[in-house]
């Protein structure tokens, strides 16, 4: 990697923190004032700048996850296992305040906290799929090469839930409303789509600075095992 790759690199550790402490600071504060109160849903609405983003975001950090596992079959570095593993955190984090804020706005407007929908139940699959992921990976060594191949193949293969997922509104009847943003003429008011494009870029940046983290983490954890095994063979011998 050349020298200016690498301070463009190590600029997420100077950059990231600050930009997405200011764009989190935005997004609350245009969700709870300056977006309008909507006049159907009410306040329960506001959920919508946290919740979509979130479930966006979940999407990126398992396509991270899924392309490093290609990576780990492929190269067999282990270096894309750590990058596999620190996204799937993120990944797992966000579908779980996917879950719950889905939840919260649900209750008010469906009458019930859970159900068995199409969305509903393809993003709790995501959900399992990706904890069993990070389980799979958990009980075994983080330098066992073998146990991180047969984890990659749950990676790859649980992202083909994602699309299944976006499309569930589309293919089958649900409680779930149709996108009412990613469309040719977004169904939301200037104010409204302002505030939740603020919405999208805190938590991506949020996202990325989490990624960042986890896998400098579990690569630091890498390689302390392969010190601690070097030194294991040295007393051995």
């Amino acid at each position: 990697m050349s020298a200016l790759a690498v301070r463009l690199l190590n600029l997420r550790w100077t950059v990231l923190p600050p930009a997405t402490g200011i764009a989190m600071m935005a997004m609350i504060v245009g969700a709870l004032v300056a977006a309008p109160r909507e006049i159907i849903e009410g306040e329960v609405q506001r959920l919508m700048y946290i919740h979509v983003p979130s479930a966006i975001a979940t999407y990126g950090a398992f396509f991270i996850t899924f392309v490093a596992s290609i990576m780990v079959l492929w190269k067999r570095d282990m270096r894309w296992d750590a990058l596999a593993r620190g996204s799937a955190q993120v990944g797992v984090l966000f579908t779980a305040l996917v879950l719950l804020s889905g939840a919260i706005w649900g209750r008010p407007i469906w009458g019930v906290y859970w159900t068995w929908d199409a969305r509903l139940t393809t993003t709790l699959i995501l959900f399992l799929i990706y904890s069993a992921y990070l389980l799979a990976r958990a009980i075994s060594d983080s330098t066992d090469e073998q146990a991180a191949r047969y984890a990659a193949v749950i990676g790859i293969v649980g992202f083909l839930d994602v699309p299944l997922i976006q499309m569930s509104v589309r293919w089958w009847r649900t409680l779930h409303p149709q996108p009412i943003i990613f469309t040719t003429k977004p169904a939301l008011p200037g104010e409204m789509l302002i505030v939740l494009l603020i919405g999208f870029v805190a938590v991506f940046l949020l996202a990325a600075w989490l990624i960042s983290l986890s896998t400098e983490a579990e690569r630091l954890h890498q390689r302390l095992a392969g010190v601690r095994a070097g030194v294991d063979r040295h007393e051995g011998a």
